[in-house]
């Protein structure tokens, strides 16, 4: 058993030689907010903490070191359809096991710590069991729900993926889950022991969290802002959320309102087509990624903050960040009435009927109609944020799932 020794009542801190490997292929780090908290906690609970990611818009270095953390970078491609999807990842693995034998040789690392999407990392974790590595499976995403979101389908890639699922489950030492949903599913549907399923939220860092006064300017002339931030996918419900804003601008006729989307993903060039066909481009603005000064502007601006994930059983069950991250704001939140979504947002925010954009549309211009309102909510978020949904609560139940993985 690796050394341990005692730090606080609440935790336990490793000796420093004990290393740990972090793979990540949906996100560059340190862009992946939660990857990066994670790496940041472990290191300074004492680990030494080696990572592997893609590369991404800002993050080209192969190799850098930040925060006394290793990252190695790979490049990869965005794939549709299922056959890219499996080039993809099957490119991916080849490089991440290339990279995690490189950091081994420097640092004979521990722990193997895998965040899907996809859920074929494991495969690097048997080759590493043989020299004794331990395999942490961070389940970010429920791949069969969201294959059955991108595809509408089930089949023989559909079964290859839950087989690739209960796997890395089976592969597990430790499961670490973002929800409570998620820890029934490693239970049930992954059989994993309650006593080796940690719940770790991806919950904003309050020192992270940089409010500023509002600034008028970013609303370019318009009285109110409405904010999307996150992934721009075929799951992700932009496609409802420009319904909605065709209700408030060309059906209500408001011209009032500006709406900003922030983020990127595949989606992009289609839904400028919609804004365009629907004649909203006055009124929707696409600012692709943001550096984290200029998204908390724009954060701090906003009067009201929009979810638009449909309902489904993916959906239904994730816990979608960017929720907290409008609470840890204060900014009042709209989205479709999801079991996760409420388990976050609480009474700080308004819910929609399932996957109605004309009710979404609703709920958004109750809230631009009551500034009142708009307060009361943004000051309910901000307070579920301050007492239960931050992460120096969350990192401890990390490193106490590290302390179980390491005995």
């Amino acid at each position: 058993m690796d050394k341990i020794i005692n730090h606080s009542p609440d935790t336990q801190r490793p000796t420093p030689d004990v290393s740990i490997c972090i793979i990540v292929e949906n996100l560059p780090v340190p862009l992946d907010r939660r990857v990066w908290q994670e790496a940041r906690a472990l290191h300074e609970a004492g680990f030494g903490v080696s990572i592997i990611c893609p590369k991404g818009r800002g993050f080209e270095k192969s190799r850098e070191a930040l925060c006394g953390i290793e990252i190695y970078r790979h490049r990869i491609w965005e794939a549709s359809g299922a056959l890219g999807y499996i080039l993809e990842y099957s490119w991916a693995l080849a490089v991440e096991f290339f990279l995690a034998l490189r950091a081994y040789s420097k640092t004979r690392f521990r722990i193997l710590h895998a965040a899907n999407p996809p859920d074929s990392i494991f495969l690097i974790a048997w080759a590493f069991k043989l020299f004794g590595v331990r395999f942490i499976f961070d389940h970010h995403d429920l791949n069969p729900e969201l294959f059955e979101a991108k595809f509408a389908r089930r089949g023989f890639f559909y079964r290859l993926v839950c087989l690739a699922e209960s796997l890395s489950f089976s592969t597990a030492a430790v499961s670490i889950a973002t929800n409570e949903s998620y820890r029934e599913i490693a239970l049930t549907r992954g059989g994993m022991k309650p006593e080796r399923v940690f719940v770790v939220r991806s919950s904003p860092d309050l020192m992270n969290v940089h409010r500023s006064p509002s600034r008028s300017e970013l609303k370019e002339g318009r009285v109110y802002m409405v904010a999307y931030v996150g992934v721009m996918g075929p799951q992700d419900g932009l496609d409802l959320l420009l319904e909605s804003i065709d209700q408030i601008v060309n059906h209500q006729n408001r011209r009032d309102t500006l709406f900003v989307l922030i983020g990127s993903g595949t989606e992009v060039p289609r839904l400028k087509t919609m804004v365009a066909q629907k004649s909203l481009s006055d009124w929707v603005k696409f600012t692709g990624r943001l550096p984290d000064d200029e998204l908390a502007a724009y954060l701090s601006t906003a009067d009201v903050c929009v979810a638009p994930d449909p309902a489904n059983p993916m959906n239904d069950k994730s816990t979608m960040n960017k929720i907290l991250e409008y609470m840890a704001y204060g900014r009042p939140v709209v989205l479709y009435d999801l079991t996760e979504g409420r388990r976050s947002a609480g009474e700080a925010a308004l819910y929609a009927r399932s996957n109605d954009p004309k009710d979404f549309a609703e709920q958004v211009v109750k809230l631009l109609a009551s500034e009142s309102l708009r307060r009361e909510l943004g000051e309910r978020g901000r307070k579920r944020i301050e007492e239960s949904l931050n992460w120096d609560i969350e990192k401890k139940s990390l490193l106490a799932a590290y302390e179980t993985a390491l005995r």
